[in-house]
This record gives C-alpha cells, structure tokens and sequence, in this order.
C-alpha cells in the first residue's frame, strides 16, 4: 500500500533549497533521478534554441530546475521554459509565478504518463500558450498549441522537419537532437 502526503506550494516552498528535481503537481511531492546524458543534451538544445528566439523577438528562457507557481498544489519544474516578452509570467526573487509562454519537456521512461497526461492538463488549464513534447527515443517533438483554451496538436515532427511554432517562429526538429 502506498501512503501519499499532500501538501501545500507553502509547505513545499519550505523544503531545504536543492538542485535536485522535485516537482509539487497536484499536492503530491514527485522526486526524480538526475537525467540520462541525451535527455540534458536535448534539453541544452532547446535551450540554446530558444535562447536565440529571445535574443531576437525578446524574451527569457530558463531551464530545470526553476519552480513554476502555478497555484497552491502545482510547482512543477518543466524542463525548458521561454517567457515571450508580453508574459503574463512573472519573474521573482525565487521562482516563476503564472503560466510560462512555451514550456518544453522531454520525456524519460519514468515522466512519460506525467508529462502526457497530468502536465499536459495541468498546463493547458493555466493556459500555457505552447508545449512541445521530446521524445529522445523516437526524435519526434510533439507540438500542442492553445487554442480557445484546449490544446490543439499542431503536429508530431521529426528531426528534419519543420514546424511554425507561434511564440519561435520557424523551428527545425532536428535542432533539438543534434548533439
């Protein structure tokens, strides 16, 4: 039998400063293993690629860990998040509060249900305009745009692919597996 604890985003912002992956979705404490080497490398990829949006439309990116305060029960940690320059995310001393702009997360074998099931609801309810999904296995980015306040797959997209993402404009799929 598994016995869970629910807590607050005010207890969980009380738990000791780390660098390890803690996310509070749904009042639950989720604590993850560090990524597996090809999951950072398409994490720094998103980054970097994102990065450029920012310097060229204006913006800021942040990568995980960074916590996302959504409301008293979600703080996730998304593993690349891009703030458009009309955000209505806000930028503080120790977090992000509201919904980002763009987040990205790139699957792992233990975050795949959570990234496509609670996090995509979860993040679709606090309207998070765009969320890419990253497959590492498969090479397919998963784009879901928000449109009258639900998700609407754009398409899935393979490395030499190219989608319009409209917060990064012309965006190559391979951009994020290239090592």
């Amino acid at each position: 039998m598994t016995v869970k604890t629910r807590v607050t985003a005010d207890e969980f912002f009380q738990l000791p400063e780390s660098n390890q992956f803690i996310e509070l979705i749904d009042g639950e404490i989720i604590m993850s293993p560090s990524p597996v080497p090809d999951h950072q490398d398409i994490i720094g990829n998103g980054f970097v690629l994102l990065r450029q949006v920012a310097k060229e439309r204006g913006g800021r990116v942040f990568v995980s860990p960074m916590d996302v305060y959504l409301d008293d029960t979600n703080v996730p940690q998304p593993d690349v998040i891009y703030l458009a320059p009309d955000s209505r995310c806000a930028v503080t001393d120790k977090r992000l509060v509201g919904a980002p702009d763009l987040v990205v997360e790139v699957l792992s074998p233990g975050s795949i249900k959570r990234d496509r099931g609670e996090k995509f609801l979860l993040y679709e309810r606090h309207g998070v305009r765009e969320y890419w999904i990253v497959d590492p296995r498969d090479q397919l980015v998963d784009v879901w745009q928000l449109r009258d306040g639900r998700y609407s797959l754009l398409g899935a997209f393979a490395a030499g692919e190219s989608f319009e993402s409209g917060l990064a404009g012309s965006v190559d799929a391979a951009a994020l597996f290239s090592s």
